[in-house]
């Protein structure tokens, strides 16, 4: 109770200071945005049972945009005091007596606004204590030290829990906030055999402290990987049938907010520009968008410019029906916003009711994608180009661990081609998806 009374207390603390910055602004400005962000929490970590680090956080900045016959200045402080507030307004107005006129500059239109935030179930604050958060980390450290002999090492078991409290006001009269909380535990370990060493990590996170798994699912599942790494092949230089595993998978389709992104839409530079309307991935692909999920890792009532967020399909049917818009790129495009300044709010794909043992078989021998590295992806051309590792299968069937490798192809093919999408679906990201079947990618080896 006693964090909720504190966040309650803050949270006042900060609408105020919002409310103040525009007051401040409004006879000296076309229009003002205000936002206030503030982080509170706590993270340990642990090496071996030791405490290595205990860290109290407590991060927040107001920043401020105004508008003045189309010009634009901005301007922050971490300073909430009512003279550091004036200080901050002022530099906002002042740089924007220096900049250029954009026509296209202002803040966004009345009838997108989110008046009415619906409440998203995102704060679960925990009272857990210092000892108890490192007697957590430890635990998952343990668990997966315990597990084999071949774990010789560790980096250690980590626990996070923070809250925070966000507000947004502008001169339209719009001043909402909300409160929400995020929670995680995790462990690395190296094992080693004959000389040679790989690592892994396994993490839990959530909203709520009740909704991560235990210590001792972390630990043995950091274990599992890290060992199922060990004695790594190369492959030989080849084309095969490619497995995105879910962790990387929802990666894959990161790629797709770039290149939809109004930013790069108006300054034609995205490999998408004649796509709107389109078919860019298989007839039965739907990715939908669910911003007001309940406890949802990437949920949120407004955008970072207080525009509402809605439900959409990003795709439907394989189509691409809408780019992601801010105020601005929209208003470059001829549009209206989508309320996608600041980022995506948890996109959903769903399976085609396979397990991941029956995506092995339906691949027979191929490739399956563990970890990616680099970043030799293009967005104005779509030629995607990673150092990649993960495990042979032959006869649907896992045989070997493999590393130092490269896969390629080209975005448009590799999502339009897009065989079947498992059922075992990854959580714990903006994009919620399960292990993606490519018929073929470029394999660089030895």
């Amino acid at each position: 109770m006693k964090v909720i009374t504190q966040v309650a207390e803050q949270r006042k603390a900060l609408e105020e200071a919002v409310s103040t910055a525009l007051e401040l602004a409004s006879g000296k400005s076309d229009g003002a945005e205000v936002s206030v962000s503030k982080t509170t929490g706590i993270g340990v970590s642990t090496r071996y049972g030791e405490v290595e680090n205990v860290e109290f956080n407590s991060d927040g900045a107001l920043g401020i945009t105004v508008y003045h016959q189309n010009r634009k200045g901005s301007a922050s402080s971490t300073d909430l005091s009512p003279q550091a507030i004036a200080r901050t307004v002022q530099a906002a107005l002042d740089i924007a007596s220096y900049t250029s006129a954009d026509p296209y500059a202002g803040i966004a239109d009345k009838d997108l606004l989110a008046f009415d935030a619906p409440d998203l179930d995102l704060f679960h604050p925990s009272e857990i204590s210092p000892d108890e958060a490192i007697e957590l980390a430890a635990r998952a450290e343990q668990t997966a030290l315990n597990t084999d002999k071949r774990i010789t090492n560790t980096e250690g078991g980590s626990f996070n829990s923070h809250y925070g409290i966000k507000v947004f006001g502008n001169s339209h009269g719009m001043l909402q906030s909300y409160c929400s909380t995020r929670h995680s535990l995790s462990s690395c370990v190296i094992a080693e055999e004959n000389g040679e060493m790989e690592r892994d990590y396994a993490y839990t996170i959530g909203r709520a402290f009740d909704d991560l798994k235990s210590p001792e699912w972390v630990g043995e599942e950091c274990a599992r990987r890290t060992l199922a790494r060990l004695a790594p092949r190369k492959l030989s230089t080849m084309k095969a049938p490619v497995i995105f595993a879910h962790e990387v998978a929802t990666g894959l389709f990161g790629h797709l907010v770039g290149a939809i992104a109004g930013g790069a839409v108006y300054r034609k530079s995205t490999f998408l520009l004649d796509s709107l309307g389109k078919q860019i991935l298989p007839e039965w692909l739907t990715i939908e968008e669910h911003p007001h999920l309940p406890k949802g890792l990437a949920s949120t009532p407004f955008d970072s410019e207080g525009v509402r967020t809605e439900r959409r399909d990003i795709i439907k049917d394989g189509i691409l029906t809408q780019w992601l818009l801010t105020n601005y790129s929209a208003r470059k495009l001829g549009l209206r916003s989508t309320g996608h300044a600041g980022g995506i709010h948890n996109w959903r794909i769903a399976g085609r009711g396979l397990s991941f043992e029956k995506l092995l078989k339906e691949m027979g021998t191929g490739l399956v994608v563990t970890e990616l590295m680099g970043q030799g992806v293009s967005g104005v051309t779509g030629d995607y180009s990673r150092g990649a590792s993960g495990f042979w299968v032959e006869n649907g069937e896992i045989q070997y661990p493999v590393s130092e490798i490269t896969i390629a192809g080209n975005l448009k093919d590799m999502w339009r081609n897009i065989v079947t999408i498992a059922d075992d679906i990854e959580t714990r990201s903006n994009i919620q998806c399960g292990s993606v079947l490519l018929p073929e990618m470029k394999i660089a080896g030895q």
